[in-house]
């Protein structure tokens, strides 16, 4: 199959169902991956899960991919459920469909047999993201030593997921263009899953925050190259290269460290102290989402962690 070369592939490699198909079948299923998905942690993710699973069949007999039944689908999402939780056992679940759906699609199968198999049962209310008070926020925004280009760019990182909800991911993809300058006003551009592109005016704090990085760090001449870079090394200068995702969470677990947060926040813990801080001072669910750029405000709640404090309460309330 010398013609899939060039072709961008899964992690994996082809499973062992897959490598004893004809070529037609290895060209579909890496198609799947280099065609469908966009999204480089969805692909890792479904890459994964079909490996996973089509090694599992194959232990337990079966020679080709026409012999997947609905039975193997259903057992396999049975032991994974002593394994995973109920989330994770849904994405796998759903990579497995969505691939064999691009097969049936291409004549490789005749059916789906992940289409008629039902995930574990899942219901959330409320979010599992650590979040800040208030207060908490503050001293770490107001602990970081922004002498230094480090410290500038850690503040405006953390500044701009606090007050625009930024995801971390949208946050590390942009540009320097991304800040720009509309009715008199700094503003945000953030590219967001699905190709969605969400432009926010900045809060005063965050304005200042990204004015003085941009400039403090001579960034403002190179607006293609990337907004949040890592440091290169030995220098304590900015480099050319885009900050990484487990980079910028080491950073927020020791600048919470040094401010002496006991909370095991996380990157994410700061899109939900921005919605939940908005929320408690009297902004809006369906305002929130639209800052959010959520397509429902069901999505919002899960981080909407205002219940937490009636419930601390209510806890102490018990007078023994």
């Amino acid at each position: 199959m010398n013609q899939l070369a060039p072709l961008p592939s899964p992690t994996l490699a082809l499973p062992a169902l897959i490598a004893a198909a004809d070529e037609r079948a290895q060209l579909r299923f890496l198609e799947f991956f280099a065609v469908t998905i966009r999204n480089p942690h969805t692909r890792r993710a479904y890459a994964r899960a079909a490996g996973d699973f089509l090694a599992w069949v194959a232990a337990r007999g079966v020679t080709s991919l026409g012999g997947v039944q609905p039975l193997h689908v259903g057992a396999w999402i049975e032991a994974l459920g002593g394994e995973m939780s109920a989330p994770s056992v849904k994405q796998q679940l759903a990579g497995v469909r969505r691939l064999f759906d691009w097969l049936v699609m291409g004549q490789v199968m005749p059916v789906n047999p992940a289409a008629s198999v039902r995930g574990p049962a899942h219901s959330v209310r409320r979010g599992k993201t650590p979040v800040l008070a208030p207060d908490e926020a503050r001293r770490l925004l107001d602990t970081i030593d922004v002498g230094v280009p480090a410290g500038l760019r850690d503040r405006a990182l953390i500044g701009l997921m606090v007050y625009s909800f930024a995801r971390i991911g949208a946050a590390l993809s942009m540009r320097v263009e991304d800040v720009f300058m509309q009715n008199r006003r700094l503003w945000v551009r953030l590219h967001e899953k699905g190709g969605k592109r969400h432009e926010m005016p900045c809060h005063h704090n965050l304005e200042d925050y990204l004015t003085a990085y941009i400039d403090g760090c001579e960034l403002r001449e190179d607006r293609k190259g990337p907004l949040f870079r890592t440091i290169a090394r030995g220098t304590k200068r900015l480099s050319d290269t885009p900050l990484p995702q487990a980079n910028a969470f080491a950073m927020v677990r020791r600048r919470a460290g040094a401010a002496e947060i006991g909370t095991a926040i996380g990157n994410h813990s700061f899109r939900a102290t921005g919605i939940t801080t908005y929320l408690k001072n009297g902004g809006t669910l369906e305002t929130a989402a639209t800052m959010a750029n959520h397509s429902s405000t069901r999505t919002t709640q899960l981080y909407d962690r205002r219940p937490d404090d009636v419930t601390l309460d209510e806890v102490e309330r018990v007078l023994i």
